[in-house]
């Protein structure tokens, strides 16, 4: 009897050592990514699947809003998300909705850029659960030869070109496009009315959106990414967005070869810097697969691929050394130190304050 019991619990504890090892191979064998679009060199993800055997799920949306109602909802299934640092990722971390990262899997986190890592350890002490994607500013595109035409005095390198109604009017007709995304178009109108741009007064964000409402009947479309087609067609003419979109659509129109010039511009007042980042929610189904990402992914020579490929600043300092100069020297990319000292980022906000943004924001998109 007791040889038996003692087989039984041989077999049971065999069995047992199996499902582990096929539970480690499954949670090895698959990664869900959730990440903006148009934000990633299109070998990335096939480069590192061939390397690693990891299939790779890949799943796109165009607000930071949309990523953390999923993450409030709980059960996404992701197990990397790319959620820009303030207010969002910021308010997440207070949350729970990530977990730490396991630092000694990420042996090439030693690449990263340390005054980015400096400026997010502000609202991720000892950057415990994000690390940086891409970094850029929000800003003005245009169709310089539209613009040139309509109005050859257009101040392109001022919040005016979007924000005044006496200027923004004028381009009515050959279109505008602005991003929805209340927490990215509520600080440049505060700006415009020389207060602070990351103001938590809801009687400011009222003045901001008092700001909207006058410039409303001249916004083509509220989108968070329509916009980088509609600039590289031609379709429009003005556009207020994340600088790497429009990076975006700027070689798109180049390589359409239809005489579409687009141009971007960091208005001379200010303008928010935004840090997008990379982090593991609490509920990520592959957690080791989405570890073995990042450290892919932080290698030097492969993000310099996406910076290449989307024109866009990585949070990977070593990295610049395998950028084109085209991209490397253009400083509307890498802004100069001067231009650095105008760029501000925005802080966390209470509920109250969110909930009267986002209400203010729903009246300005539908007019009332």
């Amino acid at each position: 009897m007791a040889k038996k019991q003692c087989r039984r619990a041989a077999v049971f504890a065999f069995a047992l050592a199996a499902l582990s090892v096929t539970g480690a191979h499954a949670q090895q064998s698959a990664l869900n990514i959730y990440n903006w679009n148009d934000y990633i060199a299109p070998e990335t993800v096939p480069e590192f699947e061939k390397a690693t055997g990891i299939k790779v799920t890949y799943d796109l949306y165009d607000a930071n809003e949309t990523l953390e109602a999923k993450l409030s909802a709980g059960g996404s299934g992701y197990d990397l998300v790319v959620p820009s640092l303030v207010p969002f990722a910021a308010r997440q971390i207070q949350a729970g909705f990530y977990q730490p990262l396991n630092k000694a899997k990420l042996p090439n986190a030693v690449h990263l850029d340390k005054s980015l890592l400096a400026r997010m350890a502000v609202y991720d002490k000892d950057n415990t659960y994000l690390i940086p994607w891409m970094t850029g500013v929000i800003g003005v595109a245009y169709n310089v030869d539209k613009i040139k035409q309509i109005m050859p005095d257009a101040p392109v390198d001022s919040l005016r070109m979007i924000f005044d109604p006496e200027v923004v009017s004028k381009f009515k007709d050959c279109g505008v496009y602005m991003i929805d995304s209340p927490t990215e178009v509520f600080p440049p109108a505060l700006k415009t009315l020389g207060l602070n741009p990351d103001s938590q007064v809801i009687a400011d964000l009222q003045k901001a959106a008092d700001v909207h409402f006058k410039i409303r009947p001249y916004i083509r479309k509220y989108d968070s990414s329509e916009y980088i087609n509609a600039l590289a067609n031609g379709d429009i003419c003005v556009a207020w967005g994340y600088s790497s979109d429009i990076q975006i659509a700027k070689h798109r129109a180049i390589e359409a070869g239809k005489g579409v010039h687009i141009a971007f511009s960091i208005p001379k007042e200010g303008a928010q810097r935004y840090i997008d980042t990379m982090a593991i929610p609490k509920d990520a189904p592959h957690p080791e697969a989405a570890l073995t990402f990042l450290n892919y992914i932080m290698q030097p020579e492969v993000i310099a691929k996406t910076s290449n490929k989307i024109y866009v600043q990585s949070g990977n300092a070593d990295a610049r050394q395998f950028v084109v100069p085209e991209v490397a020297n253009d400083t509307g990319i890498f802004p100069t130190p001067e231009v650095e000292q105008t760029i501000y980022a925005i802080s966390p906000s209470t509920p109250d304050v969110d909930r009267a943004r986002t209400r203010y924001w729903t009246r300005v998109k539908t007019g009332h």
